[in-house]
């Protein structure tokens, strides 16, 4: 198979961490990016990297680079990519566009121009164009202009890999599951001893953690990727790699992963999660205040994404969260080590601890530090 070039977008901070989740795939010349990692290898290496991957956010497959100085210039470089023998024009496609330092200054109309060189592409082609759904396309289209250089690339994962299929209700104040995969990874949690989340949430970390542990490929719950809608998909090599994926999943994890919470409703969200990810059995989660945690002698990983702001949903404090967090990694956490993901050094020191190490980590818009504590 013919050797390309692809990128996997993360979150900052994460480069590495996806790095390494690449070169065990087999990847090759890899480099890393802000927030992104470039690789090469074959189409079914783009397969395993969708299923597999952790820590990436999309995988996009890299169709052209040219200088792209003006509009003329990007609608001439776009025209010159041969889009019929990529996918049909019944096809639904949305392209979306990043400019930074460049003559074209607006990606909305980058966005614009790279579409009507493709549609156009397709008449003179085809005879027909593909129409576009900006909302749910069937094949998404990613241009991307720095100083005046041109990337043009095919997404190849479709729906961003966060979404794995096991939130019924994801929301944007929850912590997206590559960024937990990733925060694991980052906190060097291989499935080999305890794994804890004090202030779990809907369940994302603890759920994440038994994917490792289990090595179940997160793309192999049962959703669908962008690469299956492309001409020349190898359905048949696809489902040899899901196979092998399945095969390769350990049943079952004789390790204790468990996580709490102060909301009843929040804990049955998560046990929910965990029965849709089919890992149920593997994750105990119960309702309980974080000045009540207390998970036994260690040595263990606590690793949570407490809140960030001033006041808790439910009307409480912060600082009395973080006092109480304090106060039960000091009195009953001895030999575990504690990871923190803080969007707030305002709050976190209200935990009495000094940090070991401090990661830098985006969560979104959101400069974070995982903070590492070692508790003696």
């Amino acid at each position: 198979m013919p050797t390309h070039r692809f990128f996997a977008t993360t979150f900052k901070g994460l480069e590495d961490v996806l790095a390494g989740e690449i070169a065990a795939l087999g990847g090759e010349e890899i480099s890393g990016g802000a927030g992104s990692v470039a690789f090469s290898g074959d189409m079914a290496l783009c397969f395993r990297a969708n299923l597999w991957l952790r820590s990436a956010n999309r995988v996009v497959l890299l169709l052209s680079e040219f200088p792209a100085p003006t509009p003329a210039a990007l609608y001439e470089g776009a025209s010159g990519i041969p889009w019929a023998e990529l996918f049909s024009p019944d096809r639904t496609i949305a392209v979306d566009a990043t400019v930074r330092d460049s003559g074209i200054t607006h990606s909305h109309f980058a966005a614009q121009k790279t579409k009507d060189a493709i549609v156009d592409r397709f008449r003179e082609t085809a005879g027909r164009r593909p129409d576009v759904d900006a909302k749910s396309p069937e094949v998404r289209i990613v241009v991307r202009i720095v100083r005046d250089e041109c990337a043009v690339s095919l997404d190849t994962s479709g729906e961003s890999l966060n979404r794995r299929g096991y939130r019924a209700n994801p929301s944007e104040a929850s912590l997206k599951e590559t960024l937990a995969a990733g925060l694991l990874l980052l906190a060097g949690w291989q499935g080999d001893e305890p794994l804890i989340d004090p202030a779990c949430g809907a369940g994302t970390i603890p759920i994440e953690a038994a994917l490792i542990a289990g090595n179940v490929a997160p793309g192999s719950l049962g959703r669908g990727f962008g690469f299956q809608r492309l001409l020349g998909f190898d359905r048949k090599r696809w489902e040899e790699l899901l196979s092998e994926a399945r095969e390769a999943a350990r049943h079952p994890v004789p390790v204790r992963i468990e996580g709490s919470d102060i909301s009843p409703a929040a804990v049955a969200g998560a046990m929910k999660n965990a029965d849709a990810a089919k890992i149920n059995e593997r994750v105990l989660f119960n309702a309980r205040a974080v000045r009540n945690f207390d998970p036994g002698e260690g040595p263990g990983t606590i690793l949570c994404n407490p809140p960030y702001g001033v006041r808790l949903p439910g009307g409480g404090e912060v600082e009395a969260f973080y006092r109480e967090m304090g106060e039960a990694l000091k009195k009953r956490c001895r030999g575990w080590t504690a990871y923190l993901l803080s969007g707030n050094s305002a709050v976190t020191r209200f935990l009495g601890l000094k940090a070991s190490r401090k990661f830098p980590v985006m969560n979104g818009p959101i400069d974070c530090r995982l903070l590492k504590y070692e508790l003696y």
